[in-house]
């Protein structure tokens, strides 16, 4: 049986409510105070618009996953998908390799609230199974392939290195893990650059400056990008050997990893 969390989400809505804490507009309906972003509560009923108009590339992102699956998902595979939140991703690849036999695809979340709108957007799927875990403690079985999108980021650094060892472990020889992130510039000059382009996106989005600026402030200390080398350097002390980046777009980068 998976394991619970051990450690709390990030101050979210009601637990602002009840400190006194303010709760300032960050877009899509969805408020959140100073340093207390967190994907609980209504978080869930909005998250999907939400971070279409956050994220670039973010369908494409999605697509391409989809066929780099092909590579790795056999009959009698394990799939799973870490911070599956609403389950666009899994539902896709479900649907992809339907027709393998014994294929299985498992995404975990440790938000309740994400788990019930997968449930509703997603319906019931042969193979397909939920489960509400911490992504750091979660009982894994041998896997074909393990996707993170856009998650790891928000693992804290001190025990990021032990979830991608974890995954490592996890993986069948020949398997494979793919890893979307946010990334931190190399420089300070290159981070303005991709701060500014990113800015620009959101704006072109239809995010206001106040709601852009709130979410950054939202996030302080709960997201934490890598560079793209530390998430190389993460990868490369698991054990994998073999990566390579496949998506990249100034802010944000896939990265593809095969034991």
């Amino acid at each position: 049986m998976p394991k619970r969390i051990l450690f709390s989400a990030p101050m979210g809505s009601q637990q602002a409510k009840e400190t006194g804490a303010p709760e300032a507009r960050v877009g899509d309906g969805i408020g959140a105070g100073n340093a207390g972003w967190t994907f609980a509560g209504d978080v869930a009923k909005f998250f999907s618009a939400h971070v279409r108009r956050s994220v670039p590339l973010y369908e494409e992102g999605h697509e391409l996953i989809c066929r780099v699956s092909d590579y790795f998902v056999h009959e009698d595979s394990l799939v799973y998908e870490l911070g599956v939140s609403t389950g666009a991703l899994l539902g896709r690849l479900a649907e992809r390799h339907g027709d393998k036999r014994g294929v299985r695809f498992v995404g975990v979340d440790r938000e309740a609230a994400m788990l019930e709108q997968a449930r509703r957007e997603l319906g019931e799927r042969p193979g397909l199974a939920l489960q509400c875990a911490d992504i750091n403690l979660f009982d894994y079985e041998p896997a074909d392939l393990i996707v993170a999108y856009y998650t790891v980021q928000f693992v804290p650094p001190r025990i990021r290195q032990d979830l991608i060892d974890r995954i490592f472990q996890t993986l069948n020889w020949g398997g494979a893990f793919i890893l979307f992130e946010k990334v931190r510039a190399p420089d300070a000059r290159f981070q303005d650059i991709a701060t500014g382009i990113h800015t620009d996106f959101k704006l072109q989005n239809g995010f206001d400056a106040e709601e852009i600026l709130n979410k950054a402030r939202s996030l302080k200390g709960v997201l934490e990008p890598f560079s793209t080398q530390g998430n190389l350097d993460l990868l490369a002390r698991a054990g994998f050997l073999d990566v390579m980046t496949i998506m990249k777009h100034i802010p944000v980068e896939g990265f593809l990893a095969i034991k």
